[in-house]
């Protein structure tokens, strides 16, 4: 997606961004749960996961997060920060599947843009988030 840096300038509501297909692995769940330090069994330990009801591990809700947030993030390009993530969890990740994101522009207000997020997966939707990233101009060689 790095080819689709966007500056706010260029973005107005309604503006649909490009599809990102991310599987879901083993590795990547356990890994994403460490980063994120947290150590719930259900995100690691594959029969503690089963005692609790679900058929495998499954992504944590910080790792989502972290996956939402590159997503739109590599879509407005290096100066864009994080102003607010908001994300409401539906069906869990689970190893084998793949996510898909997708996401559109409902708000620009000056330098700060408004993106919805859908991740979804084979068993439905995944995650439903609202991004707010803000625009910082960077500072050319020589400006004062």
């Amino acid at each position: 997606m790095s080819a689709a840096i966007h500056p706010p300038t260029d973005v107005t509501v309604g503006h649909v961004l490009p599809e990102l297909r991310i599987p879901i692995t083993r590795s990547m769940i356990v890994a994403g749960a460490l980063a994120t330090r947290d150590y719930e069994d259900v995100h690691h330990d594959p029969d503690r996961a089963r005692e609790r009801g679900t058929p495998d591990i499954y992504m944590s809700i910080n790792h989502t997060n972290g996956l939402v947030g590159r997503y739109v993030t590599g879509w407005a390009g290096p100066t864009a920060v994080i102003k607010r993530l908001s994300t409401r969890l539906g069906v869990p990740n689970f190893p084998g599947d793949t996510m898909t994101l997708t996401g559109e522009v409902t708000a620009v207000d000056g330098d700060l843009v408004t993106v919805v997020v859908t991740g979804r997966n084979s068993k439905g939707v995944h995650t439903r988030s609202e991004v707010t990233v803000q625009h910082n101009r960077v500072q050319q060689a020589g400006e004062a």
